[in-house]
């Protein structure tokens, strides 16, 4: 039996959706992805979505839209993808790194409050397997620390604190009691990659919470503006008749959405629901399946909070590195993929040529050393899961013998 990944799950629907945007002759962004927008708003709760072509563009965008550039710090994980940090660095300003907690995917809030400095500007937590972060402590920390924060312009002005942009890549859907995860932090940038819960094959998007003295549709058109090119009206404005002409205000950037990306999404969005359930249902199974075992797995539902189920993580306890790297190879034999969630940044040359050292994150290289990453996906049959878990735990006594 073959156990791919996370292939995407795409069916007659998402089929019919984009049969129907090509034969529309609409197929760059146009009606379908403002309608794409509206109900990823009404999902989460939110005035207004902007859909961008992925998350990192999406994180980009917020931080141009707040002006946060050189001289100025983002703090976020140590434990996370490249584009939690790599958007920092694009848009000239200086990422600090901050270790997890002990036994922990997510930052240690009191060192992150501790690394909040009068050059602080935003923070972005990291919603790591569809885990929402500790928001209070977090906000807390940002309150703590709101004497230090010195605004730049006028929307920085609006918060009179350091912002927080939460990386939901992985979080689409979840929910912290009766708050949706998009709801929560300040600004909320979601993936929607060929390999996440809900895809547009690649996209994004982006919400926000109200901004006291910032009108929700200036904010959009920001947005909109940043991803095509500074123009002042997009191709749908443009194609009404006699409406041609348009300024380009400046010379921004292009990573706008296209319909055809947005047809998959309101196909997957009708679905979705059953995709949750399905994930918190292959979730059960995998805990309960592993509860004799000496690992240790990411708490995905925990009394009114829900994760999105985007990631399985498994820790093997007391092992390292090598013998994980083992039970990944072994199940490979099985045709099983597993995947590894993450190394962390400190060890990539990237984050090691900006001064960043492994030694200063002992936390995050605890997580990293023993963590293998399950097949956790909606394409994943009962009889497939079981395969899983049976290779799993056949990986596990073989390496150890």
């Amino acid at each position: 039996m073959k156990v791919p990944f996370s292939p995407p799950d795409i069916g007659e629907e998402e089929i019919r959706e984009v049969v129907d945007t090509l034969k529309s002759g609409w197929i760059t962004t146009g009606p379908k992805t403002k309608q794409f927008e509206k109900e990823i708003a009404d999902f989460c709760h939110t005035g207004r979505a902007a859909c961008l072509n992925s998350d990192t563009a999406c994180m980009e965008m917020t931080l141009r839209v707040l002006g946060v550039g050189p001289g100025d710090e983002v703090i976020t994980s140590a434990y996370t993808y490249t584009a939690s940090a790599s958007v920092i660095c694009h848009v000239g300003a200086t990422p600090v790194l901050v270790d997890t907690a002990k036994d922990s995917f997510e930052m240690d809030y009191d060192k992150m409050e501790a690394a909040i400095t009068e050059r602080t500007k935003v923070i972005i937590p990291v919603e790591l397997g569809g885990v929402i972060c500790d928001h209070d402590r977090i906000r807390q920390a940002v309150e703590n620390k709101k004497d230090l924060f010195t605004p730049a312009n006028d929307m920085q002005k609006a918060f009179g604190r350091v912002v927080i942009m939460s990386d939901a890549a992985h979080a689409f859907g979840a929910r912290k009691g009766d708050k949706m995860c998009g709801e929560i932090a300040d600004f909320t940038c979601f993936s929607f990659h060929a390999v996440k819960n809900l895809t547009t094959a690649e996209g994004g998007a982006v919400t926000w919470r109200p901004i006291p003295g910032v009108d929700d549709e200036a904010l959009y058109k920001q947005y909109m503006l940043l991803s095509l090119h500074g123009q002042s009206k997009d191709a749908l404005a443009k194609t009404r008749l006699g409406a041609w002409e348009y300024d380009i205000v400046a010379p921004y950037y292009k990573c706008n959405m296209t319909d055809i990306m947005a047809a998959i999404g309101l196909a997957q969005l009708k679905r979705y629901p059953a995709i949750l359930e399905r994930r918190r249902a292959l979730i059960g199974f995998y805990d309960k399946a592993l509860a004799d075992e000496d690992v240790t797995a990411l708490r995905h539902f925990d009394g009114e909070n829900a994760s999105s189920g985007h990631l399985y993580l498994v820790r093997l306890n007391g092992k390292d590195r090598a013998f994980a790297n083992k039970v990944i190879e072994r199940m490979a034999e099985d045709e099983v993929a597993t995947n590894v969630h993450y190394k962390p940044l400190p060890m990539h040359t990237a984050y090691k040529d900006l001064g960043f050292d492994i030694k200063d994150y002992p936390n995050a290289f605890h997580m990293y050393e023993n963590e293998i990453t399950l097949p956790l996906h909606t394409c994943l049959t009962d009889d497939q899961a079981d395969y899983v878990i049976r290779s799993f735990k056949r990986a596990l006594r073989e390496v150890s013998c």
